[in-house]
């Protein structure tokens, strides 16, 4: 007898019964007779069942094979069409460039020539450069402003624009010169406030410029946060105090003047100095000017400053005097020559009948009279004149004190009327010194007309008021008047008050420092 056994195998929907039977079985089926009939007749269905097994498996092993073929020819295909599948890197570069277009049609609507971005990183959609454009509006800037700097487009809002504006407020640059510093300087948009700002600031409160000084200097010369610290802001103040400039100035001229951190010492600083030195001004002499007058070194050397040197000869100034006329009035090394004085010499001419020799002694003695306005002038003129003096006497008195002409009217007439009521001189007396009306009434004139006229003696007025108070007490004990003192003239510019010496040592630690290599 013929043993039979099966395993059970679990499909979700049917249980399967796999009889594992001998191969001649399924090709020979064979009939097995017992005596019991119920056996017999259970027989009869297996004998039924196993004929159609072979069937059955050959049909499930076809359906199986099938399958599995659609199960794998779908796997195939749905792999092939997956729902989210990467761009390749011709499809991104084609879409960034698309995007790049609308930009610049953007750009180009609203009046931005776009040329220069190119290679720049800009927004990807024109929402966002719409935004920048109008934050730029907001800030007072205009599409001529972005035309002449279009690089400041790619500067994002939050990133860049907003930290560095928020600094710039902390410091306290005022929102009303905020237009203006970012016309001048659009850089500082890009720039990073840890890295590029904060550092100069810094390096500004280090030359002694005063914190509440620092938003100023940064509004007069935004350009300042552009600079390296090592670099050209070290070497010209080096420079400067190198020169003899006091380095407890320096704070208060880089204040008044921050342009000379800009300044090249090799190119601006060094030639400007050597030029007024060859001039006949002494170094220390124009380091005291520097220090009073610091935006002189913007007066450019070439184009300014020896056109007007060649026209003041012109005018009859004589050469000797170019030291003193300089040191009087620096700003004359800026002004516009060629147009003022044929225009103040013809003008003087016309009230005084001056000659052209005469306009070159009064620009020696004052050359304020370059700028004088017209108007002053005319009523000094006529105050002179309605005091008795002739047109001839007014003319003298303006070339040998061209300062009449520039006086406080209402002191210059007390002092004449106490010359003629209590010292009661003769008019020549004030055509032969008409620096009279330049001392004080209270302080000079009167105290000293009294000593004189206590002692009973008679002197000139220049032997009287041109001469300092230790002076004039050691000629009040003289028994004779020198008759070589009586003939003092005028005073005039005195150089040497420049050359005073400072209580400041420390000026030569940047002597050592500074090496004339450096001139770049």
């Amino acid at each position: 007898m013929k043993v039979i056994s099966y395993n059970r195998i679990i499909n979700p929907s049917f249980l399967l019964i796999n009889h594992e039977l001998p191969s001649n079985t399924f090709h020979r089926p064979r009939l097995i007779s017992t005596s019991a009939p119920s056996i017999s007749s259970f027989n009869m269905k297996k004998k039924d069942l196993m004929m159609r097994l072979p069937c059955c498996f050959t049909t499930r092993a076809a359906l199986s094979s099938s399958v599995k073929t659609d199960t794998y020819s779908g796997s195939k295909k749905q792999k092939s069409s997956s729902f989210y599948t990467h761009p390749s890197l011709l499809e991104m570069k084609n879409e960034k460039a698309a995007n790049r277009v609308r930009v610049y049609e953007f750009l180009r609507g609203i009046g931005i020539v776009p040329d220069e971005l190119d290679g720049l990183e800009l927004p990807v959609t024109v929402e966002v450069m719409r935004e920048r454009v109008d934050f730029l509006h907001k800030l007072g800037l205009t599409i001529e402003d972005i035309n002449n700097y279009p690089l400041v487009l790619g500067c994002s809002v939050k990133k860049n624009m907003i930290p560095v504006l928020d600094y710039l407020g902390k410091l306290g640059v005022r929102k009303s010169t905020l237009t203006d510093f970012l016309r001048r300087y659009p850089q500082v948009l890009h720039a990073s406030v840890v890295v590029d700002l904060a550092p100069v600031v810094k390096y500004l409160q280090g030359m002694d410029i005063k914190p509440n000084d620092i938003p100023r200097v940064l509004e007069k010369y935004p350009e300042v946060l552009g600079f390296k610290l090592e670099g050209t802001m070290s070497t010209s103040v080096a420079y400067l105090v190198g020169i003899g400039v006091a380095r407890r100035e320096i704070g208060g001229l880089l204040t008044r003047y921050p342009e000379i951190l800009g300044m090249r010492v090799g190119r601006v600083i060094k030639p400007f100095v050597e030029y007024l030195e060859v001039l006949g001004i002494p170094r220390l002499a124009v380091a005291r000017l520097i220090e009073k007058h610091p935006h002189i070194l913007g007066f450019g050397l070439q184009e300014r400053v020896k056109p007007n040197i060649q026209s003041l000869l012109q005018f009859h100034v004589r050469e000797t005097t170019l030291p003193s006329v300089i040191a009087q009035y620096p700003e004359l090394l800026g002004i516009d020559m060629e147009a003022k004085l044929p225009s103040q010499q013809e003008f003087l001419n016309s009230i005084i009948e001056s000659t052209r020799e005469d306009f070159g002694r009064v620009i020696e003695k004052m050359p304020q009279i370059i700028s004088l306005s017209k108007a002053p002038v005319v009523k000094h003129v006529d105050f002179l004149k309605g005091c008795g003096f002739s047109s001839e006497q007014v003319r003298e008195m303006v070339v040998g004190c061209p300062q009449v002409l520039a006086l406080n009217l209402d002191i210059m007439k007390q002092s004449f009327e106490y010359f003629k009521t209590t010292m009661a001189r003769p008019l020549e007396d004030l055509v032969a010194f008409p620096a009279f009306f330049t001392y004080g009434l209270e302080s000079t004139i009167k105290p000293r007309h009294k000593k004189i006229a206590e002692k009973g003696l008679k002197c000139s007025l220049a032997w009287l008021l041109n001469c300092s108070d230790e002076k004039f007490d050691q000629r009040m004990s003289y028994d004779i008047i020198d008759m070589e003192e009586m003939d003092v003239g005028e005073s005039s510019f005195n150089m040497n008050t420049l050359l005073e010496p400072r209580n400041d040592e420390s000026a030569s630690d940047y002597d050592e420092d500074y090496s004339e290599d450096d001139n770049v």
